[in-house]
């Protein structure tokens, strides 16, 4: 886990996140590299996905702060975040079901002005072939599995730097999650930045160079992925063995 004097791409630095009067996110503090793959693993309710969605800026935090490439971000709107290049497949994908593959796609591209916009769409075919087939079907007539497609190729069209991934393989048949975590692979091999969240602990430390284990708004251990594959915590809570 050395780094050497590299800085890290995204710091936080004791988040707190709230709901309301719920207190969410507890003095949150970890750091992704450039062309790593970091998880965050724990149980429902841990702060995982607020944790996500802190970093994108659809929550604001109350109190410490979050670096991006080396500026503060905690205070930014997410839309400016993804012309910094964050962007983000959410949970539950939220794709638009009233238009096509293509048209999510370019939805995706929507803060370019470029002229790469087709051969990026082109580039996500290439990892998806199965959108291909499907460009001109509407969203909402997609599989699960294809709307996580999707929703992780219409992330893609942003060219972030840094891909947050919210629970991509939530109620995915076990082929599905295979051929997701296989693309996961393939972006991060590219170039892109990942910060995964994801239920399934075993194949989330499989892909992820570090993880961290959130435990009520808080983390709890934070080792790579091989150290805490090994754990006997980690083993019995999270990998689901005796």
């Amino acid at each position: 886990m050395n780094n050497g004097d590299q800085k890290p791409l995204l710091v936080l630095n004791n988040v707190h996140s709230y709901y309301g009067n719920i207190h969410a996110l507890k003095g949150i503090s970890l750091h992704v590299y450039e062309g790593e793959v970091v998880t965050l693993i724990g149980a429902n309710g841990a702060g995982k996905s607020t944790t996500i969605r802190t970093v994108s800026g659809i929550m604001h935090p109350r109190e410490g702060e979050i670096i991006f490439d080396g500026q503060p971000i905690h205070n930014a709107d997410a839309h400016k975040l993804v012309g910094r290049g964050i962007a983000q497949s959410p949970e539950g994908r939220r794709i638009f079901p009233r238009l096509s593959v293509r048209d999510n796609l370019e939805m995706g591209a929507y803060k370019r002005n470029d002229k790469e916009i087709d051969a990026d769409i082109e580039k996500v075919f290439s990892l998806f072939p199965r959108l291909k087939e499907r460009r001109t079907q509407l969203g909402g007539t997609l599989s699960g599995g294809e709307q996580q497609m999707l929703a992780i190729g219409r992330a893609m069209m942003a060219r972030p730097r840094l891909l947050l991934l919210d629970e991509p393989s939530m109620g995915l048949a076990p082929v599905l999650v295979e051929t997701i975590f296989e693309t996961i692979k393939n972006i991060n091999a590219q170039g892109t930045t990942i910060l995964l969240v994801e239920q399934n602990a075993l194949m989330a430390l499989e892909v992820a160079r570090r993880g961290y284990v959130l435990q009520t708004g808080t983390v709890v251990l934070h080792d790579n992925a091989a150290a805490l594959m090994s754990n006997e915590m980690v083993r019995k809570v999270y990998l689901g063995e005796n």
